[in-house]
């Protein structure tokens, strides 16, 4: 099927842009956007992607005000309408790797308006992803990530709210990666209970730096690391390369998932100096399935298909540091992101900031001191 796309000079296949060169159905390209007010008063973020072998195009838009997370999931067939939006949802490039218009129509959900995201560095490209398991392919995939600030005007239950130069962070992933569009299938005995699963992934900036840092180590898959952190005045200037990393954890509590209050990252660089960057808890935590992360009404997560137009909203309390309440039921999600006051030493790259962390931290996990 030809698409506008298709009168470029862009290519990369002897075909057309509505084909990608793999047919497992979990092949993805997606947006992030995230955006805090430095105080704590509130956060938001938007997702959009696209899910070619399964024909679907899904998002959703959060934003937390007074401890209440305001909720907006949507989908749709992706074919014929190749373009970037969903239901209310709509993102579009303004100019490239710079400057992103983010929408949220009105309609029967109750926060509505227009975000102007733009870059305060240039993105910054991860170490490609790939990992097999018992032979088969689990990940394979880009990301490119990126800081900047925001601005706008929301309308949330009736109520409008400014956003003015609040922090922000986004990411733009794509390929192939678990748990998108279909199940997994059984490939073999699952792992022991003990197994640990750690995953710590931080968006950051200060007055002078900004950058990222991600730890991801499970339990019969390699480590994964990147960490990239540039100068904002004169971002072609590049910081010295990771060489470990160790993390320490302040937890809320003993229970499980476990939610933390603090997370102190020891950095050991290439250049042989020491960085520690600490990050803390400010106001309340994204419950991410209420962008789609396993957080539709059917519980299947992101890229299934669920007709021509659908569209799911809810309102949650997130006002407690580790629970939420979904309703009348009270659960304590695992995957959570974090708004963060951002301390760094060391390295020359002294400074207070904002930050984005996910940190997932389950099962045993001796390089924290946690057994089962």
């Amino acid at each position: 099927m030809l698409t506008d796309m298709d009168d470029t000079l862009w290519h990369q296949l002897p075909t057309t842009f509505d084909h990608v060169g793999t047919s497992d159905p979990r092949f993805f390209d997606r947006y992030w956007f995230s955006a805090t007010d430095p105080s704590g008063a509130g956060t938001l973020q938007l997702t959009l992607g696209a899910y070619q072998n399964m024909n679907v195009m899904d998002g959703g838009f959060v934003v937390i005000r007074d401890g209440r997370q305001h909720n907006v999931r949507v989908s749709r067939s992706l074919r014929p309408r190749y373009t970037t939006e969903c239901g209310p949802l709509r993102v579009e490039v303004v100019e490239p790797l710079h400057h992103i218009r983010l929408h949220v129509a009105p309609g029967e959900h109750d926060v509505r308006g227009t975000l102007d995201w733009r870059a305060i560095l240039p993105a910054q490209e991860e170490r490609a992803r790939f990992t097999r398991v018992r032979g088969r392919v689990v990940e394979e995939s880009r990301r490119f990530d990126q800081i900047g600030r925001c601005d706008g005007e929301l309308e949330i239950a009736g109520e409008r709210v400014a956003i003015e130069n609040w922090w922000a962070t986004r990411d733009h992933s794509w390929g192939v990666r678990e748990n998108m569009g279909i199940q997994e299938p059984v490939t073999g005995e699952p792992s022991p209970q003990a197994a640990g699963s750690l995953f710590a992934f931080l968006f950051f900036s200060t007055a002078s730096h900004g950058g990222h840092l991600q730890i991801a180590e499970f339990t019969g898959r390699p480590d994964f690391a990147s960490f990239e952190v540039a100068e904002i005045d004169a971002p072609e200037r590049h910081g010295p390369e990771l060489e470990a990393a160790k993390l320490d954890v302040d937890f809320v509590d003993s229970a499980r998932p476990r939610r933390f209050r603090t997370a102190r990252f020891a950095l050991r660089l290439a250049s042989g100096d020491a960085l520690e960057v600490e990050a803390k808890a400010l106001g309340s935590a994204v419950d991410m399935q209420g962008l789609g992360y396993g957080g539709y009404a059917d519980g299947r997560g992101l890229g299934v298909w669920r007709g021509d137009d659908h569209l799911e909203h809810d309102v949650w309390d997130v006002s407690r540091p580790a629970e939420v309440g979904r309703g009348d039921e009270l659960v304590r999600p695992i995957h959570r992101i974090q708004p963060v006051h951002v301390s760094l030493r060391g390295a020359g790259l002294d400074g207070e900031g904002t930050g984005s962390l996910t940190l997932i931290a389950e099962g045993a996990l001796p390089q924290l001191g946690l057994g089962e």
